[in-house]
């Protein structure tokens, strides 16, 4: 009696899976989390790929982006990996915070319930001014930070981001800190140094609205090992003399136990996405540094990069 009871309950949780998995994506719309503020890199780039991801998925399928900005997507991660894993809730992890920040204090989230599903971007961190702000290179920035500590306010997009890394690296070259001002998003700094209100911001290469002539930025410096084509004419660090390198990822992620089914259409509606002629035409500054991976191969990607954030995590205030 006991092996027919186990046996019937086995058969109903496989019929609920299967049954699960052959409505999914029609019967309810898929939140999509981001834990940056509306306007901003992340949120600009997942709203661009979903009515793809949608296409190649299914007219059936609905995509809603739920915004919850702060702590560097802290809030955002813990939602995730609190829901159901069904494929309903979705998030954009960015990279380094999702990895970094559980390095230096007690996080609501466990990286390891999080399943990664594909990265989509990784984007070299630039280091920008106003245009009309003294024509200072990088090497010369952090001199004069040295012997003034705290006299150059540095912007970026909150604790454990890349931007906030990037000046991490900086501090640890220039022996000095920056005036820190974190903010929730991109489009905040911006918008703070445009006003006057910064000397320099931390942003991706993606999140530059315009690099021309006329535009009232001036790039300081690429974070990354090679110059980017598009930025053919800006310096690397290295190539001013600093090491520092910090790129920026941004991917799908879901709770730990999604199907591997859902897992592989995801996946294959994402590269799908990214390889769409239209939605190449819409990207942006986005289609040069497309940089699809699995789950699996970013994660082993990352483990790769650990080392060097567990050595900036040294530097953080234990909370």
């Amino acid at each position: 009696m006991r092996f027919r009871f186990m046996w019937a309950a086995g058969l109903l949780l496989i019929l609920n899976s299967l049954s699960a998995r052959a409505a999914w994506p029609e019967d309810r719309p898929i939140e999509v989390l981001v834990g940056f503020a509306a306007g901003g890199g992340t949120d600009v780039m997942v709203r661009n790929m979903l009515p793809f991801m949608q296409k190649h998925l299914g007219s059936k399928a609905n995509f809603v982006v739920v915004n919850r900005p702060g702590a560097a997507g802290e809030l955002s991660n813990t939602v995730l990996a609190r829901a159901k894993p069904d494929g309903y809730t979705l998030a954009i992890v960015n990279v380094p915070a999702f990895v970094f920040v559980p390095l230096y204090k007690k996080t609501q989230y466990d990286p390891a319930r999080i399943t990664l599903v594909a990265r989509v971007l990784s984007d070299p961190t630039v280091l920008v001014a106003r245009r009309q702000g003294p024509q200072t290179g990088l090497r010369d920035l952090l001199s004069a930070l040295k012997a003034q500590p705290n006299s150059i306010s540095f912007g970026h997009n909150g604790i454990g981001t890349n931007g906030h890394l990037a000046m991490l690296q900086l501090q640890r070259v220039a022996g000095a800190r920056f005036n820190e001002i974190p903010y929730n998003g991109t489009a905040q700094s911006k918008t703070a140094l445009l006003g006057g209100h910064l000397d320099l911001a931390a942003m991706t290469s993606g999140e530059l609205p315009d690099e021309g002539p006329g535009s009232p930025y001036r790039i300081v410096a690429q974070l990354s090992k090679t110059r980017l084509s598009r930025l053919a004419d800006v310096p690397t660090a290295s190539e001013q003399g600093i090491a520092a390198v910090m790129p920026a990822e941004r991917g799908f992620a879901a709770p730990l136990g999604l199907d591997a089914a859902i897992q592989s259409r995801l996946q294959a509606a994402i590269e799908a996405t990214m390889k769409d002629p239209e939605y190449l035409a819409k990207a942006g500054n986005d289609a040069s540094v497309l940089a699809y991976l699995t789950g699996a191969d970013w994660k082993r990607d990352i483990d790769s990069r650990k080392a060097e954030y567990q050595a900036l995590a040294k530097n953080m205030p234990r909370e």
